[in-house]
């Protein structure tokens, strides 16, 4: 491929691309960042500068940029065979093995899995499959969901809907009707005056109770939820929290569908989120590092039941009626299964461990800086609240810019960071060292010391 020039690619992005997340007349005033080229933790972009990628990508390449097994894996089976679909009675050697394997490693009972290609459409199967679930069991009015404030599921119909972020939602009519949102689990946040931790999970739990109760638990279908909440700000859950959910979901029989996309796949320390928090999903959603992203694919992992009720459906109706072309794309599952093979051969859940100290140590040395309120995370994810004030526990008001500031000026140390409201989020691929760690933290360290000076000379603290 010919090289173009940088500036070049830009005019040429700004003509042509629609950036998610993004004020699209100030990336074209000043132009993207463009990664060239990516090797171990590190990404360089056109001019030569290197970045420790601290985000993974966006949560999402476990192994690092330049693992050969996974070029490797995809070269031989696009040799073999670059596309094949599983609609009907067909299927492939790649899809049936990775789905086997899954089912493997997956919290118990988790038997079936349904594939597409991104976490957002997996979401919309996943609240699919809830509907059609309740009405092959003879409870049609049993369809309602519910998210959390603060909680992301992706930006698709559903999945949007069941996000709990504004921007989310502003403008496309979202959420849809039948989605409810209860209390965000950040006791940072949310609790109240000199409420402890169990006062403030009993109390969100009770909310969420009552309005299972308002809405009538005759009507509510399912609860969403990720294990920790990872665009919402790295939150945490705390002691107890999803004991009392679950406690609350098993009451009312409504089924618990678990959002691993972020926290699948050893970032939490364990296999998967569910198993760091004792989670008991009647659905898991799993993409990003099932591939390490080297290429798009996702899924839904169902247990026996809600896999009895698709297969009845089936029968009452002819068909399934739900399908994607991309369904277990033979190239992409090929991927897939290495990834898992490498995770298995490394035994990365247990560099993950080895690692952990590492980051949230560091992470929560940080809590000592004046622009910081709160350090938080687990396994290889973590963030730190930027707090205006540490005893009111303020936070800054967004358009500031203070957030931005402080993402732009990691870039300048050499680092790439997310910021996410007041949070600054890390999530630096698996395969991270202690040395690449520290570095993580020192870009981290002198973007927030570059931030307080920032807002000082503006008044703001």
């Amino acid at each position: 491929m010919t090289t173009v020039a940088a500036s070049t690619l830009r005019q040429r992005d700004a003509d042509h691309i629609v950036h998610p997340y993004a004020d699209q007349k100030a990336v074209a005033a000043s132009g993207p960042l463009i990664i060239a080229r990516g090797e171990g933790v590190y990404v360089y972009d056109t001019e030569g500068r290197r970045y420790l990628e601290g985000m993974a990508g966006l949560w999402s390449t476990s192994l690092g940029f330049s693992e050969p097994r996974l070029a490797e894996a995809a070269a031989r089976q696009f040799a073999k065979l670059p596309y094949s679909q599983i609609f009907g009675d067909r299927s492939h050697e790649p899809g049936i093995l990775l789905a086997e394997r899954l089912t493997k490693i997956a919290p118990q009972g988790l038997n079936h899995v349904l594939f597409a290609s991104s976490g957002s459409e997996s979401i919309d199967a996943a609240a699919k499959l809830v509907w059609y679930y309740h009405n092959q069991i003879g409870k049609p009015a049993k369809k309602k969901l519910i998210a959390r404030i603060s909680g992301y599921h992706g930006v698709t119909v559903a999945g949007g809907s069941l996000t709990g972020q504004p921007h989310v939602h502003a403008d496309f009519d979202l959420p849809i009707a039948g989605i409810l949102h209860t209390d965000c689990p950040s006791y940072y946040q949310f609790g109240k005056g000199d409420e402890s931790v169990a006062q403030f999970v009993e109390r969100i739990a009770g909310n969420l109770e009552a309005l299972i109760l308002r809405e009538g638990p005759e009507t509510v279908g399912a609860f969403f939820a990720e294990p920790v909440m990872g665009a919402g700000g790295v939150i945490v859950p705390p002691a107890g929290y999803f004991a009392r959910i679950q406690e609350i979901l098993r009451k009312y029989d409504i089924l618990f569908v678990v959002d691993e996309v972020i926290t699948g796949f050893a970032r939490t320390g364990e296999m998967f989120g569910s198993f760091t928090y004792d989670l008991k999903p009647d659905m898991m959603v799993v993409a990003k590092a099932l591939s390490s992203s080297y290429l798009p694919i996702s899924a839904v992992l169902l247990t026996d039941r809600i896999f009895d009720a698709v297969a009845q459906g089936a029968a009452k109706n002819g068909v399934f009626g739900h399908g994607l072309t991309y369904a277990a794309h033979p190239v992409c599952a090929a991927v897939a299964l290495e990834t898992l093979a490498i995770y298995r051969e490394r035994d990365i859940v247990a560099h993950v461990k080895e690692m952990t100290p590492h980051l949230q140590e560091g992470l929560a040395a940080l809590q000592n800086h004046p622009l910081i309120g709160e350090a938080r995370g687990v396994g290889l994810i973590g963030a730190v609240e930027l707090t205006r004030s540490k005893s009111t526990r303020e936070g800054f008001d967004p358009k500031l810019g203070l957030g931005a500031f402080i993402q732009s000026r990691a870039l300048a140390h050499g680092v790439i960071l997310r910021v996410l409201r007041n949070a600054v989020a890390v999530c630096p691929p698996l395969v991270v060292t202690p040395a690449e760690i520290e570095e993580l933290l020192n870009g981290l360290r002198r973007a927030l010391d570059d931030g307080l000076k920032h807002a000082r000379e503006k008044g703001w603290m």
